[in-house]
Order: C-alpha cells, then sequence, then structure tokens
C-alpha cells in the first residue's frame, strides 16, 4: 500500500459541505432554462429531476460503501486501482486533472467573476479577458487559505458553503412566503405525448451535470477523522440536502416564470428572470452579486478534492513526485498548486463552449468503471471489511450503471466529434502511461546504481 503523510482533520460538516458546493454549481442555474425551452412540459422536467436525484443518491450509496471500505486519499482513483489495476485508475487521474477539475475550476471561477461584476456592467462579452483576469484572481485567492492548512481550509468551504445554501434557502422560502409566483404556470406548455425521448435524453444529461459532485467526500477519505462512519453520513447527507433543494428551486423557477417567457435566447437568465418576477427588478443586482459569492464554495470544493487525486497518484509513482510531497501541515500543497495553475491555462486558453460535449462521454465511462468496481471488489475480494454495505445491492449499482451506459451511448450519437476528441485524449494516456513507466524504472535504475557505487 502506498505511504500517505496526509491528517486525518476533517470532520462531518467540512465533508458534508464539500459534497454540497460541488453539487451546487452552474448546472442549477443554467439547465432549468434550457430545459423549459426544450421540453416545454413540467412534468417532463420535474420528473427527469427527481430520476437525477434518485441516480446521484444511488451513487452515493455505491461511494459510501467503496469510502468506508478504502478510506485513503484520491476517490475514484483508489477504487479503480483496487478492482482493474494502475492503468485504468491512471487513465482516470488524466482526465481528472484536465477534465475532471482544473476545467471546472475555471468555468466555475469564471462564472463567479460574471455575477460578482455584473453592477459594473463588466459581465459582456465584449469584456471577456477583464473576466477571465477576474476569475484568475479568485482562483489564486481561494487556493491559498486551503495551502495554509486544514483548519484554514474548512472555515473556507463551511463559510462559502453556508453562504450558498442561505442564498438558495432564502430564494425558496421568499418565494412561497412573499413572492408572487403562480402555481397555474405549471399547467402550461406542450402536450405529454409531443415531447421526444431524444430530447428528454439530452436533458438528463444536464440534469445529471448539475447533480454531478455526489462523491466528492471520498476524495478526502484519506484526511476525514473516523471515516467509517462519516464518509457515508456525508456522501448521503450532502446527496441529499441538494436532491431537496433542487426540486424546491425548480418549483420556483416553475411558478414564477412562465414558459412562454423562455426562449434559447435568454434561458440561462431564468434564475435572474425568477427573482425579478418575484421580488421586483431592484433586487437583481444584489442577488447577481451574492450568487457569484455561492460560487466561491464551488471554487473551494474544486481546489479542495482534486490535488487528492494527483496526490495518490504521486504515491504510486503514476504522476510527477512533487504532488506527493506534503507540508507540515499534512496539506498537499503543491498539487493544489499545479491544478490551480493548470485551471488557470485553460481559463485564458479555451472558450468553454464545447466543454461539456468535451467531458460528457469520457466521464461517463469512467463513472461506469468506478460504480462497477463495487461489484468487481465484492466478487475478488469478498473478506474486505466493508463498514458500510449499500442497501438495495445489487439493484442500486446496477440502476446507476444502466442509466449511466444509456446517456453515454446517446451522447456519442449525439455529440459525435466532441465525443471522439474526449475518447481519443483517454486513449493517448496509454502511451503516456507506459512511457512514465518506462522513464521511471529507468531513473530508479539509474539511482541504485549510484547507490551502489558510492
Amino acid at each position: 500500500m502506498p505511504k500517505e503523510d496526509l491528517q486525518r482533520a476533517y470532520g462531518l460538516s467540512t465533508s458534508t459541505y464539500v459534497v454540497i458546493a460541488s453539487m451546487m454549481g452552474t448546472g442549477i442555474l443554467v439547465s432549468p432554462g434550457y430545459m423549459m425551452a426544450s421540453l416545454g412540459n413540467y412534468p417532463v422536467i420535474f420528473g427527469l429531476w427527481a430520476l437525477g436525484g434518485l441516480l446521484a443518491l444511488c451513487g452515493a450509496l455505491c461511494v459510501a460503501e467503496l469510502a468506508a471500505a478504502l478510506p485513503r486519499a484520491g476517490g475514484e482513483y483508489v477504487y479503480l486501482r483496487e478492482a482493474y489495476g494502475p492503468m485504468p485508475a491512471f487513465l482516470s487521474g488524466w482526465t481528472s486533472f484536465f477534465v475532471g477539475f482544473s476545467a471546472p475550476l475555471a468555468v466555475a471561477s469564471y462564472i463567479a467573476a460574471s455575477y460578482l461584476l455584473t453592477p459594473f456592467g463588466l459581465d459582456t462579452q465584449g469584456n471577456r479577458y477583464t473576466l477571465k483576469v477576474a476569475a484568475a484572481v479568485i482562483i489564486l485567492a481561494v487556493t491559498l487559505p486551503n495551502l495554509i492548512g486544514h483548519r484554514h481550509s474548512a472555515r473556507t468551504q463551511s463559510l462559502t458553503t453556508i453562504l450558498k445554501l442561505g442564498l438558495f434557502a432564502a430564494l425558496v422560502a421568499g418565494a412561497f412566503l412573499r413572492g408572487t409566483g403562480r402555481l397555474a404556470y405549471l399547467g402550461q406548455g406542450r402536450a405529454l405525448g409531443t415531447v421526444g425521448l431524444g430530447t428528454a435524453a439530452t436533458q438528463l444529461f444536464y440534469v445529471m451535470f448539475a447533480y454531478s459532485g455526489w462523491n466528492a467526500a471520498s476524495y478526502l477519505a484519506g484526511e476525514v477523522k473516523n471515516p467509517a462512519r462519516t464518509l457515508p453520513r456525508s456522501l448521503l447527507l450532502g446527496t441529499g440536502v441538494v436532491v431537496v433543494l433542487y426540486l424546491a428551486l425548480n418549483l420556483v423557477f416553475a411558478c414564477a416564470v412562465p414558459l412562454t417567457d423562455v426562449g434559447f435566447d435568454n434561458a440561462e437568465q431564468v434564475p435572474q428572470l425568477a427573482v425579478a418576477n418575484l421580488f421586483g427588478s431592484g433586487i437583481g443586482s444584489v442577488f447577481s452579486v451574492l450568487l457569484g459569492l455561492t460560487f466561491l464554495a464551488t471554487v473551494s470544493a474544486f481546489v479542495i478534492t482534486g490535488p487528492r487525486v494527483y496526490y495518490a497518484m504521486a504515491c504510486d509513482g503514476l504522476f510527477p513526485a512533487i504532488a506527493g510531497r506534503t507540508s507540515r501541515q499534512g496539506v498537499p500543497v503543491r498539487a493544489m498548486i499545479l491544478q490551480s495553475l493548470c485551471a488557470v491555462i485553460i481559463l485564458f486558453a479555451t472558450d468553454f463552449q464545447n466543454l461539456y460535449q468535451y467531458a460528457a462521454v469520457g466521464l461517463s465511462l469512467f463513472a461506469l468503471l468506478f460504480i462497477g468496481a463495487v461489484y468487481v471488489l465484492r466478487w475478488r475480494q469478498p473478506e474486505m471489511e466493508r463498514p458500510f454495505r449499500m442497501p438495495g445491492y445489487p439493484l442500486t449499482p446496477a440502476i446507476f450503471m444502466a442509466v449511466t451506459l444509456f446517456m453515454a451511448v446517446y451522447a456519442f450519437k449525439q455529440w459525435r466529434t466532441p465525443s471522439l476528441w474526449s475518447v481519443g485524449s483517454i486513449l493517448l494516456g496509454i502511451p503516456v502511461y507506459y512511457i512514465w513507466g518506462f522513464a521511471r524504472r529507468r531513473l530508479d535504475a539509474m539511482g541504485q546504481t549510484r547507490r551502489s557505487v558510492n
């Protein structure tokens, strides 16, 4: 087993906040509007959000079993390594570094900057460079306290997540207590039979994008106190809170914005339209700033979780050794710095438009693999101690895998070119894996030769 120098300093609250902050990102702000414009039927919309919540809970149950049995830093990288060997694990980490964490970190910081600068009129396409500079500053500002130690990291995550939960909870409560929404809007829209299966399948992708992050606490498994109890609780509690809140927010949007007012040209503005319709246009700027501040929680969650994957890879010799070094406080600071630098590079090098389509198939394939690890490990290592056993086995992982496989196949058909690029970038990791292994063995041999001569 690789040596780890991390300290178990995170408790239930921080682990849960990481799950909530990882899940509640851009998806809940962007997806509802596009679903309203594409589907035009509220029963279908709410059905997809409920299905997405069920899948997220199934995934969280699977990861809860894996994380409690293998409480080590790295999340799915660890499960793939134990179930399938080092190469699939390396490919997962290879993909995570660029697509799973660094790119979403860049996107979240960019959106935070956009909302924060809205009152100053700097959120337009003509100010993209200014927005990117502001986003880079946000990445730096959030990374710094996480480098200092677990206490500062926990405080940053807790404060920003509490702000995010408070804002969305206040929006839901205010909408039903003082807002001017109308339940009659729920009866509007096209007939159920006119909604195509292909359209619904495409929208389910965006729903699952909004729910992604339900496995976030598993990346901290090597730093969580009493992981056998804390990890399952944080994964299920965090996921459950987000599912309930997402359904409530979609009800707010549905009661506040008529379907006839939503098109593809203004789909991303549905949250702002809802606030303006419910409470008046004057509160829009305040809401925008508060929304920008809530995205700091998402930025912080990516800063915390991703580097634990590269740290675990470095401990296995599958990533530059510098990422496996920790500070005196037991924090993988160099892995954090590497990821933040990569996010800043992506921030200035891409326009983000095809990022989701590019990532969809690749991330779905790895989700299939690491959820499938539950079956593999139960078969190959039945004697493994499992402090938490998921209810509903073997049906629970089967539900998740069946729907995810359907989504991956449909995404490949729908977005052929981005999907091919995604699969190609994963396959590119195979020669990198062998080249890296060859170089590492040569360096180890040279080091042994020098030591024998001396």
